[in-house]
């Protein structure tokens, strides 16, 4: 059974936007993800905060990479081969990967 998208926008204490992303990134919810990103591009520079999300598919990878000029992501060990085979850690940052891993 698949975990719930959800989503929480918020701000750390130096100012930065944060979207924190909660469950599971599929086909069937990518598009609340992009519109969610796009909604925040007005913001300047964005953490989009990964740390709790279980699975990312390529529809979900593909939102990101649209949108990795502006983003810095927080992730985890679970999301590390699918982020470092993709190239996402060559486009934008990302932190959370592990020992060695981050971008």
């Amino acid at each position: 059974m698949s975990t719930p998208l959800t989503l929480a926008t918020s701000r750390r204490p130096d100012g930065a936007s944060v979207l924190t992303v909660t469950g599971e990134i599929d086909m069937s919810n990518a598009g609340t993800l992009d519109a969610a990103l796009a909604r925040s591009a007005d913001d300047g520079p964005l953490i989009v905060d990964l740390s709790e999300v279980g699975y990312l598919d390529s529809a979900g990878l593909t939102v990101l990479f649209t949108h990795a000029p502006r983003i810095r992501l927080v992730a985890n060990p679970v999301l590390a081969p699918v982020m470092i085979v993709s190239g996402l850690t060559a486009v934008t940052a990302v932190e959370g990967l592990g020992p060695d891993r981050d971008a």
